[in-house]
């Protein structure tokens, strides 16, 4: 029956219903402080990569969308919008979407939240924000080509960005996929009265794990509203976005 209703949706011109796309995804970008002019170039962006890679969009400029149901959802976005924002109802519906096999992409500000804020919600990200330096071009290497959302990247790559400093994981099960290469900027270069030390060698910006049956996806990087007009980042994203809506496309890690 499907079937028929999707070759007389093609003879008629008309759009695909959401059954037939690849899977649905919900992106909470929602205006903060200091993350809200990417949202008017982030947004049709977007649009643009569901059409292009047929899955559906929903875009939620607050929490309200977090009181529906949240297992219609592949996988739920949270582009520089922290999972705090929401309210303890809402807190405990994401848990369950989580804990019921959901995908999360968290992206850059998606991090940065005050330790202990919320332990639950650290614990899935994999590591506990502690500062960024001034905006800086980096180098940037890929540790694991293996993996949807390096797939397409150059081996090294310069890139501009909020190099954020973490706490140590929480798990061993972390994959790292992109690294900052500390040499090719100035880790301490920060705000009177604060202090930026950098990470050294080790110091990821993009990894993935499994968490509570679910998949996170995590990325530093989109701290710029330019961002999401370069395709080498907008391949990134949806390569972390295919792999948390379908858990396809995930080869074998790296030995530890």
């Amino acid at each position: 029956m499907r079937g028929r209703c999707w070759m007389l949706a093609v003879l008629l011109g008309i759009s695909s219903p959401a059954w037939a796309q690849q899977f649905k995804v919900l992106v909470a970008a929602i205006p903060n402080q200091y993350h809200h002019d990417y949202i008017p170039v982030a947004k049709p962006q977007f649009e643009a990569l569901a059409r292009q890679h047929y899955f559906a969009l929903t875009w939620a400029w607050n929490t309200s969308a977090f009181d529906q149901d949240l297992a219609q959802y592949d996988a739920i976005v949270l582009l520089n919008t922290p999972a705090t924002e929401l309210a303890p109802t809402q807190r405990e519906k994401f848990q369950q979407y989580v804990r019921n096999g959901g995908g999360v992409v968290a992206v850059h500000k998606a991090f940065a939240i005050q330790r202990g804020e919320w332990a639950w919600y650290d614990r899935m990200i994999g590591r506990s924000f502690r500062t960024h330096p001034y905006l800086q071009t980096a180098m940037v290497d890929v540790v694991n080509r293996d993996f949807p959302a390096t797939a397409g990247l150059p081996q090294r790559w310069m890139w501009s960005d909020e190099w954020y400093e973490y706490d140590p994981p929480y798990s061993d099960d972390l994959v790292t996929l992109l690294a900052v290469d500390e040499r090719s900027y100035d880790p301490t270069l920060i705000w009177p009265g604060q202090v930026a030390k950098g990470m050294g060698r080790d110091h990821p910006v993009a990894w993935y794990h499994r968490f509570e049956g679910g998949r996170v996806f995590a990325t530093a990087l989109g701290h710029q509203a330019e961002a999401y007009n370069d395709p080498r980042y907008l391949e990134h994203l949806y390569g972390g976005i295919y792999w948390a809506a379908t858990g396809k496309g995930e080869g074998k890690p790296p030995a530890r």
